[in-house]
């Protein structure tokens, strides 16, 4: 099995609510994604995937979606004041945390058709969270 990492940097802020800590409260990370890509075989290039092919795929969607936005639960009340704000946000079903943005950003990359096969999110340079299937 041939693997290939891309890493990815960006801005986010966020909050987890339901949590009792520090976390709680509105706070930013620069955070890390790895993207993991695996495949029995190479392509015609000698490759698994084009490192430029998976920015632009990937890194692209980070740096719209999810770059210097807050990343809020959709039911969080913030979601309101920042829309009347007209502040960047980004909405999820679940509390915005370390293992539901790998899951989020796994889940992004199969939809794109990426030989997928492990996203670890690092929230910080000491603290991270992995999503397979």
């Amino acid at each position: 099995m041939y693997k290939i990492t891309k890493e990815i940097h960006f801005c986010y802020g966020h909050r987890l609510l339901d949590y009792n800590g520090r976390c709680a409260h509105p706070h930013g990370h620069n955070g890390k994604i790895q993207i993991e890509l695996a495949s029995e075989a190479l392509d015609k290039r000698g490759m698994v995937y084009d490192f430029r092919d998976i920015k632009e795929i990937i890194h692209r969607w980070v740096d719209e979606a999810l770059d210097h936005r807050m990343i809020l639960k959709k039911d969080d009340p913030l979601v309101n004041v920042l829309k009347d704000l007209d502040e960047p946000y980004f909405e999820m079903d679940e509390n915005p945390t370390a293992e539901a943005l790998a899951k989020l950003i796994y889940n992004h990359a199969k939809s794109k058709k990426l030989p997928i096969s492990k996203v670890t999110f690092w929230e910080t340079a000491s603290s991270c969270a992995s999503y397979s299937e």
